[in-house]
């Protein structure tokens, strides 16, 4: 039996990452795995909001940048407000798409796209 899916996104910096996931985005970080505690990076870390976790890795060997993560939430509006006070550029503003969501994109510096969706939102709203 499946219990959940965590996405494993590639970043080529901990520090970085960690400051945009955390600071900017309101996650916190949940667990950190550098094999060289000397050394910002390598790093295999986790960072959960809202019940949601993702783990992120600047490991060589843990994918590529570039991917997606839908994370679907309750309000995109009064999340992208949050994000604009804490900097964040927002890539996709909150837009109804014909598909019945309400959607949002932000990207971190490794170009991995995070689309926050709203489910049910009809398009003429």
């Amino acid at each position: 039996m499946i219990k959940c899916a965590v996405p494993l996104v590639r970043v080529s910096s901990s520090i970085s990452a960690e400051d945009f996931y955390c600071h900017q985005l309101g996650f916190t970080k949940v667990f950190a795995n550098r094999p060289d505690a000397s050394k910002a990076d390598p790093c295999y870390f986790g960072v959960s909001r809202d019940g949601t976790l993702i783990h992120l890795s600047s490991f060589s060997g843990d994918g590529i940048a570039g991917h997606v993560i839908n994370l679907f939430v309750n309000d995109v509006d009064a999340l992208r407000n949050e994000f604009v006070s804490k900097g964040v550029k927002i890539d996709l503003e909150p837009t109804n798409q014909t598909w019945d969501n309400r959607e949002m994109y932000v990207r971190d510096a490794d170009n991995n796209c995070l689309r926050f969706l709203q489910e049910g939102v009809s398009k003429e709203a």
